[in-house]
């Protein structure tokens, strides 16, 4: 997270903008931008999606100081490995995400293995939600699955569930260990999002 502040900062200088139409442009707070540029806090994961779709990156040129820079687009034959134990960690106060093949721009899917903290519905301070629509596969432990418009559902380890991302969600550790699962997420970078 450390390379998140400068990077957003960079963004923001290249097309000249203010932290108000940083802000306009993201849907996010001018405070918030203040406190992630200055590396006074960690966004969640919707607010990482927001700061994309405002500065019209992809999500991993967040972390990614040259990555934009090159100006390469995506071409065909392209991979990308992570090993065990490395990947971009990124730390909310409901998971721990570890991004996953995070080298690549411009990906249609957005990898990630999360350590699910968060152990009550109320832990959250609201829907998560953005555009797309993401995969979620319990590795380990139980999790409870929240949705907008369904009834919660309980997953275990090998269960999976596949959804909107426009509709309100949040998944809570159900068993006595933290759960983990692994996601994988559409981000669309250019769409706009659903309002929070």
């Amino acid at each position: 997270m450390s390379e998140l502040g400068p990077r957003v900062r960079g963004l923001r200088s290249q097309k000249s903008w203010t932290l108000e139409r940083a802000a306009k442009a993201t849907g996010l707070a001018r405070s918030t931008l203040s406190k992630i540029e200055n590396d006074q806090m960690s966004p969640t994961y919707d607010a990482l999606l927001k700061l994309a779709q405002g500065f019209e990156v992809d999500i991993s040129e967040l972390f990614e100081p040259h990555a934009a820079a090159t100006g390469q687009a995506a071409g065909s034959g392209r991979r990308s490995i992570t090993r065990a134990g490395s990947g971009q960690h990124l730390s909310t106060p409901v998971y721990q995400h570890l991004l996953l093949c995070n080298d690549l721009s411009n990906k249609l899917l957005t990898p990630f293995r999360s350590t699910i903290t968060a152990r009550a519905f109320e832990d959250f301070a609201d829907w998560d939600r953005h555009a797309g629509e993401e995969l979620l596969y319990v590795l380990q432990g139980e999790v409870e699955l929240f949705t907008e418009f369904y009834e919660p559902e309980r997953l275990a380890s090998g269960d999976c569930a596949y959804l909107d991302s426009r509709m309100g969600h949040r998944v809570i550790s159900a068993s006595p260990e933290n759960a983990v699962v692994l996601w994988v997420s559409t981000t669309h970078p250019h769409a706009v999002s659903s309002p929070a």
